[in-house]
């Protein structure tokens, strides 16, 4: 269900042809944050089971992207892992969930924990050799995210620095990018979702979690408020929205879907 190319319409008609029969649909596009797009995907499949005329198309991006194709009309919703800015009141947000940024490294790495201090000096370049984290004696590998991702602003956000001071070796676009620089190189470091990471590691990909000011990255945590690094994960719109995609809206945030939320290990906030 996820797509990669762009589409330029936000919610229309789709005819399909099957012989000489013609089928009317809805869609209802959504685009941006990679975080929230695989469980807006599964939320668009148990959607569609039971609204047979509607499809509904979710593709990735970015948080940026979201909110440029919200704006333009490309998109019905765009989808955002961080809060609007002041500058993007033009924009309603429909909050659905909760996640925390968590700092993973590969699961052979020693270092349990990092205070926010030691992550400045990491991703500023005033540390660069594990060894002096209590880990083996080799160079870390930086990871960061791309400009217009929402984790690098929420990550920028907890640290105090700006873009220009980060000094990573790999730059990465999507979660999945970023776990997979850390499978793959033992000694790097990067930052993404809680849930998307915890996913991962479950599954037997050979990462970890590790602890924040001695906090435990874990969906306890982030939905007690405790953990320092959470954000929003939400659906914005621009102008009025349509009827079917208001009712998706609903199904998105109605109680007895909250199994969709909390089988990524986000925390919904519909409970």
């Amino acid at each position: 269900m996820m797509k990669s190319a762009p589409l330029l319409i936000g919610l229309s008609v789709l005819s399909l042809f099957s012989g000489c029969s013609r089928e009317k649909r809805e869609i209802i596009i959504l685009t941006g944050s990679s975080t929230v797009a695989p469980v807006v995907t599964d939320a668009a499949k148990r959607f569609e089971a039971t609204h047979p005329g509607v499809r509904i198309e979710v593709q990735t991006g970015g948080s940026s992207r979201g909110i440029a194709d919200a704006l333009s009309g490309l998109a019905t919703f765009g989808m955002i892992s961080r809060d609007l800015k002041a500058d993007e009141s033009e924009l309603t947000a429909h909050r659905f969930a909760i996640d925390g940024v968590g700092i993973i490294l590969h699961q052979t790495n020693p270092v349990t924990d990092f205070s926010r201090q030691q992550l400045i000096d990491i991703y500023t370049g005033k540390v660069t050799n594990w060894k002096e984290l209590g880990g083996p004696d080799a160079k870390i590998t930086v990871a960061s995210k791309a400009e217009g991702r929402a984790t690098l602003e929420v990550f920028l956000g907890y640290t105090g620095l700006d873009s220009a001071d980060i000094k990573a070796g790999v730059i990465v676009g999507e979660n999945q990018q970023a776990i997979k620089t850390v499978v793959a190189d033992p000694n790097a470091i990067a930052y993404v979702s809680i849930g998307a990471a915890a996913s991962e590691a479950a599954g037997g990909t050979p990462i970890k979690l590790v602890r924040c000011d001695g906090i435990e990255p874990t969906n306890e945590n982030v939905a007690a408020g405790k953990f320092p690094i959470m954000r929003p994960l939400q659906l914005v719109s621009h102008g009025e929205i349509p009827a079917t995609a208001r009712d998706f809206l609903d199904f998105l945030t109605a109680p007895e879907n909250a199994d969709l939320i909390e089988s990524h290990l986000y925390v919904s906030l519909s409970k």
